[in-house]
């Protein structure tokens, strides 16, 4: 009987990294997995506590490496390791295109931090005999993690509406997560994945205001979505950011409402089998997880 293949999971109690790891033990992986607040163990699992700035004794070999969380700080470890393992698989952005180009400077760095981490990724891979590949999602939902919907669906709730500008039709793909998890564990199964990079959104394309509608009618009872014209909704916005709402907002976030944000899936169909599902969301996916 041959042994059990080993994971060494980056970002493993996040969003991602959950339902990744519920599929690597379904499908009889052993998982060495990092958390700043690691879970308690469990059957072929094992959690480490530790982040980038002060890593425990890692495995010195494993089957494949999964990278869950900041890309950055992880491709500048995986540029150092001495672990032996042939394959790495890391979520990126879609944000690296997106952003490229936006008026927040901030938002810019991040699409070069992204672009840079990458070819860095990719650049150490191939000079240890390593084949790498990055996924890149669009708009995440489905853990009550994300920082998009779940803080939506949070805000309506409390208040009993959610405004929008009456124009905020560009178009999205919103992409479950464990359709997610379900890519990065096809990647390591199909070899062709190796040394490419991926887009990952979601099995539906609709506007933001659609997008936005469907969130609120899964919620109970349902928060109403006011459209306003944009002068009155840019006077809402500024007294939302004024008494503390919105904080952290990046300015961008309301142009982009009215961009395309779309990519196409047709190499990860081809490559990985990618077959995401379509946006229907229930209150159980914007819920926070339990302590």
């Amino acid at each position: 009987m041959s042994a059990a293949r080993r994971a060494l999971v980056f970002g493993g109690s996040g969003q991602i990294g959950v339902a990744l790891i519920a599929r690597l033990r379904a499908s009889g992986w052993e998982v060495v997995a990092l958390s700043r607040t690691p879970p308690a163990d469990a059957a072929s699992l094992h959690w480490l506590r530790g982040e980038f700035a002060a890593l425990p004794a890692l495995p010195d070999a494993c089957d494949a490496i999964f990278s869950c969380g900041p890309l950055d700080l992880f491709s500048l470890w995986y540029a150092q390791t001495h672990i032996d393992c042939p394959r790495v698989i890391a979520f990126g952005s879609t944000s690296m295109a997106t952003k490229h180009a936006a008026a927040d400077p901030d938002e810019r760095a991040l699409a070069q931090r992204l672009r840079e981490a990458e070819a860095r990724i990719f650049e150490a891979a191939a000079m240890r005999g390593a084949r790498a590949t990055l996924l890149r999602p669009t708009l995440i939902y489905g853990a009550g993690r994300d920082h998009n919907l779940t803080r939506i669906a949070a805000l309506a709730v409390r208040t009993g509406f959610f405004l929008l500008p009456r124009n905020a039709c560009g178009l999205r793909q919103p992409v479950h997560v464990d359709d997610l998890a379900a890519a990065a564990l096809a990647a390591f199964d199909h070899p062709v994945s190796a040394d490419r990079g991926y887009a990952l959104p979601g099995g539906e394309t609709l506007p933001y205001r659609d997008m936005v509608a469907r969130t609120l009618a899964a919620l109970t009872p349902p928060p109403r979505l006011i459209e306003l014209p944009s002068p009155l909704f840019r006077l809402a916005l500024s007294v939302a950011h004024a008494t503390g709402r919105l904080r952290g907002l990046p300015a961008g976030a309301v142009m982009r409402m009215r961009e395309d944000l779309v990519f196409d899936a047709e190499p990860a169909r081809r490559d990985l089998d990618y077959a995401p599902r379509a946006f229907a969301p229930t209150a159980g996916m914007f819920a926070p997880p339990p302590s």
